[in-house]
């Protein structure tokens, strides 16, 4: 090890000399200075045999010794407050982020909390039952702890799903990619007074379907369990689209309860070309938008209060000028076949 690695350090203390130990300069500076003095008192006092001289030469080299390493002493100390006072003031700026961080996340609790709770006070205000709500975000959270990540996929996308039709209902639209039979069914099940529609070509193919199995259900009980009455016009173009099939259809309609006509637009003048549209409660109005091959191409809801009022008007002058269907007649020699009855 060289002497100025020995020489160098990191106490603040600045050394007299690179490459010098400080004891050196410390035995050499304390010798100056006691030699120093006893000449001094040679010199002064003139007497080789003075005690004194010797006395005041030790004196003073002790003296000068002792106040070296108190400067030294004073030195390291203050290189060690220094150092104390530093990482004092990073424990100060340390616990001060700490505590901005700790507020800024008990802040974001609360607010979350906040939220939380009036949103939930919101649901209990309205007039939807909140209870669903409740076992939706039950449900969803149970998903994302205990399901794979297929369904939690799957599960987020759904939940996405009906959020936009939430948003979209609060604009008064919604749209669906080709025929919604879900939005179809719910609304029968959901309606409370009314429920007027036009059936078209376009649908045609739909009436031997197995939803429309479950739609002529949920009409027949509306109809039986809250009076819903429904009235259903199919249109045609000319009268020779008036068939069997089609009289057929619409007598096992009557069989559940429905009023329903069949109505010839060459005939009517209903004033334009008549979309397949069902209203229902006179408060929300379902469409479906052929495409080009003539088919269900998309599903629109419309709550409106201007565009539900026109359908509501275009309805009633279309019933009003048809008439109900005769029934058919019965075979010689067998009883009439007796309807379904309604209020069962």
């Amino acid at each position: 090890m060289s002497g100025a690695s020995l020489g160098t350090g990191d106490n603040g203390a600045g050394l007299p000399r690179q490459g010098i130990p400080k004891l050196f300069w410390k035995i050499l500076i304390t010798a100056s200075a006691a030699g120093g003095a006893f000449l001094l008192t040679v010199l002064l006092n003139g007497d080789d045999n003075n005690i004194w001289q010797w006395v005041a030469s030790i004196v003073l080299g002790s003296a000068t010794l002792i106040v070296q390493y108190l400067v030294d002493f004073g030195e390291r100390l203050e290189v060690v407050e220094n150092s104390q006072r530093r990482h004092i003031d990073d424990m100060k700026q340390s616990l001060a982020n700490h505590h901005a961080e700790m507020r800024a996340a008990v802040d974001q609790s609360f607010a979350k909390i906040n939220e939380a709770t009036e949103l939930f006070s919101k649901v209990d205000g309205s007039v939807l039952r909140s209870e669903e709500v409740t076992r939706l975000v039950k449900a969803y959270t149970q998903v994302g702890d205990e399901a794979p990540g297929i369904v939690k996929s799957f599960a987020e996308e759904e939940l996405k799903r009906l959020a936009e039709l939430m948003e979209d209902l609060i604009s008064g639209r919604a749209d669906s990619s080709f025929e919604n039979h879900e939005w179809l069914i719910d609304l029968a099940l959901c309606v409370k007074k009314t429920l007027y529609a036009t059936s078209t070509t376009v649908d045609r193919d739909f009436w031997s379907s197995e939803p429309a199995k479950r739609y002529l259900v949920a009409q027949e009980k509306a109809i039986r369990t809250r009076g819903v009455e429904v009235r259903r016009l199919f249109l045609v173009d000319e009268p020779d689209e008036v068939t069997e099939a089609l009289r057929q259809i619409c007598q096992r309609q009557r069989r559940h309860g429905i009023d329903a006509r069949i109505g010839v637009q060459s005939q009517l003048d209903p004033g334009g070309t008549v979309m397949d549209f069902i209203i229902f409660d006179g408060e929300l109005c379902y469409e479906t938008r052929p495409d080009h091959h003539v088919r269900p191409d998309m599903t629109m809801l419309r709550m409106k209060r201007e565009h539900v009022e026109d359908r509501i008007s275009q309805f009633d002058e279309l019933w009003a000028a048809t008439e109900p269907e005769p029934e058919p007649e019965a075979e010689p020699g067998r009883a009439p076949r007796r309807l379904r009855r309604v209020a069962e």
